[in-house]
């Protein structure tokens, strides 16, 4: 056998994948990985990331790191005009791939927002969960003396850390200590595809597996911590968060409310084309026209009557397998949310092309029309992640209007018996 370096193989991988040759890597891929990550998969992830740090790409050195036996961990930097990113590649001896994907660049630096005072709460790191679900995470416990309530922040799509890092930008952290500084104490995990990686593609895996266990565990955590009201602890989720928190709020029966920032309610394999047509059109290129092709199959398969459970999750959206997206058509995250009665607070950035106000937020309106428990509005300057323009962190206005919903009612329940 003719033994390949594997900081030579991921700085090929990176040149076809700049000259468009994903079937090439696809065919580098060992067989697990090939079950789940298709040419067409790569082309759509590639097309997105390029939008996002920018067409012209500077490619630094590769940094191998000995990982499970006969295998090499291999990280490229990849700078563009805007951002960047790592791209990181499992490679064995033979120069097979074993695992392939996109990470923030440990280059990006975050800086705690003006709105932070990290002066008035502490933290400290716990694990939520046990076994083959326990998962790291942060609680921010405000210095209060009187219990306070509590949230627990759910990420949205994708492998995230607890802090929700994409690029610079680390939207969940600044949640988190924006509502601490302002008195409610937060809570705040690694999802469960981050700390289990590859558990994504498993076969059988489900939202109910990625989301479930670990909110459930984290809302009995944060009850149980000294200084906490645990008849006052809320969930918040952003993006497939926000998708999530319904369903984790009927299943826990406890919750005290919810908040919804970005969560998407138009069905999935519609809104990934809707996105990546949007991408395309951003950032014009030859990659451009080929991921759209590739995403609509993958959708067209995720929504067809052909679907199975022995699909193949190469062959559908972002590599998950069929039995997420057989979940997904059996849930309703409007209907189920609408019979909850729960207080709720629904925010949407004008500028989020992933989830819109015409495409989602106009469902979450006519399902729940009518209940004034319910608050929407709407942030014209917010992306995705309620950043405004040029800037790395989450509005202001958002932290002071989600820390203003949950505080009302204390302030409502402590003035009648003041």
């Amino acid at each position: 056998m003719t033994v390949v370096e594997p900081e030579t193989v991921a700085l090929a991988v990176i040149d076809l994948a700049r000259a468009d040759r994903f079937a090439e890597i696809e065919a580098l891929f060992a067989p697990p990985l090939r079950a789940a990550v298709s040419a067409d998969t790569l082309r759509t992830a590639w097309a997105a990331e390029r939008a996002r740090i920018g067409s012209t790409w500077r490619v630094g050195a590769p940094a191998g790191v000995p990982a499970d036996p006969g295998l090499t961990r291999v990280e490229v930097p990849v700078t563009g005009e805007r951002d960047g990113h790592l791209v990181i590649m499992t490679v064995d001896r033979a120069g097979q791939l074993h695992g392939l994907r996109l990470a923030p660049s440990v280059t990006s630096e975050w800086r705690a927002p003006r709105y932070a005072r990290p002066g008035r709460f502490d933290e400290q790191e716990i694990t939520v969960g046990s076994g083959s679900s326990a998962v790291p995470g942060t609680v921010s416990l405000p210095r209060r003396r009187t219990p306070v309530l509590g949230v627990v922040l759910l990420g949205g799509g994708g492998p995230f850390d607890r802090d929700q890092s994409v690029g610079a930008g680390k939207p969940l952290k600044d949640l988190a200590w924006g509502l601490a500084r302002r008195g409610v104490a937060v809570l705040r995990m690694d999802k469960i595809t981050h700390a289990y990686p590859g558990l994504a593609s498993a076969p059988g895996f489900t939202m109910v597996d990625e989301y479930l266990p670990p909110a459930l565990a984290a809302l009995d955590l944060l009850r149980r911590q000294d200084g906490v009201d645990s008849e006052r602890v809320h969930l918040l989720g952003h993006s497939a968060g926000g998708r999530a928190v319904p369903r984790v709020a009927a299943a826990d029966g406890s919750v005290a409310g919810l908040i919804l920032l970005a969560a998407d309610a138009a069905p999935l394999p519609q809104a990934a084309v809707r996105a990546v047509r949007h991408l395309a059109a951003e950032q014009p290129g030859p990659d451009g026209p080929a991921a759209v092709e590739a995403i609509s199959r993958q959708a067209a398969l995720a929504d067809s009557p052909a679907l199975s459970p022995a699909t193949p999750a190469a062959d559908l959206p972002f590599g998950w397998p069929a039995s997420y997206w057989l979940d997904l058509r059996d849930y309703d995250q409007v209907g189920t949310a609408a019979a909850l009665s729960l207080p709720m607070l629904v925010l949407q950035g004008g500028r989020d092309h992933q989830v819109t106000v015409a495409d989602d937020l106009a469902r979450w309106r006519d399902g729940l029309a009518g209940r004034p428990d319910v608050t929407f509005r709407v942030y014209p300057d917010g992306d995705h992640f309620f950043f405004p323009q040029r800037a790395n962190h989450v509005d202001r206005a958002v932290i002071s209007e989600v820390a203003g919903w949950l505080l009302r009612p204390a302030r409502s329940f402590w003035k009648r018996f003041s």
